[in-house]
C-alpha cells in the first residue's frame, strides 16, 4: 500500500510539473507574438524636467509648459508609505490614458533642487499641467477614481 501511494505521488507530480512547463511555453510563445503597447511612468531628473516639461531657470517668473501632451507629475520618495500607494494607481492610469497624457515621476531624494523650485513640503505632491493655463498641485493620496476626475476636468477639459 505505502508503495502504491509513493508511485502515485510521484507520478503526479511528473505530470504536474510537465503540465505548467506546457503553459509556461505557451505564454512565453503568446507574448512574443503580442507587442506592449501600454504606456508607463516615466522618471525625471531636473535635466529632463527643464527639456521636457517647463525651463523654469530660463523663465522663472512665467511659466511656459513645453510638452505636447498634458501631464501628471508626481513628486515621490521611494521611502514613503503613500507614494508606495499611489505609484501603483499611476502606472494603471498610464496604461489606460495611453498617449492621451504623459505621467512623470520625480524622485525628491535625487532631485531636491526640482523639490525646492516648486515648494514640495509633503509628498506625495502631484502636478497637474494643461496644456493651456496654469498647472495645479494637489497634495497628499488620492485613489483612483479621484485621479481620474482630475485628469478629465483639468488635463483633458471633459
Amino acid at each position: 500500500m505505502r508503495n502504491l501511494v509513493l508511485t502515485f505521488a510521484t507520478v503526479l507530480l511528473f505530470v504536474a510539473c510537465g503540465n505548467s512547463q506546457t503553459v509556461n511555453d505557451n505564454n512565453k510563445n503568446n507574448n512574443n507574438n503580442k507587442i506592449e503597447t501600454k504606456m508607463k511612468t516615466i522618471e525625471l531628473t531636473k535635466a529632463d524636467f527643464l527639456q521636457k516639461v517647463a525651463n523654469f531657470e530660463t523663465s522663472p517668473t512665467e511659466w511656459k509648459y513645453l510638452g505636447d501632451k498634458p501631464a501628471l507629475i508626481d513628486f515621490y520618495a521611494t521611502w514613503c508609505g503613500p507614494c508606495k500607494m499611489v505609484a501603483p494607481i499611476l502606472e494603471e492610469l498610464a496604461a489606460e490614458y495611453g498617449d492621451s497624457i504623459v505621467i512623470y515621476k520625480i524622485d525628491t531624494e535625487k532631485e531636491p533642487e526640482l523639490a525646492q523650485a516648486f515648494g514640495i513640503r509633503s509628498i506625495p505632491s502631484l502636478l497637474f499641467v494643461p496644456m493651456n493655463g496654469q498647472p495645479q498641485m494637489a497634495q497628499g493620496a488620492m485613489g483612483k477614481a479621484d485621479f481620474k476626475k482630475a485628469i478629465d476636468e483639468i488635463l483633458l477639459n471633459k
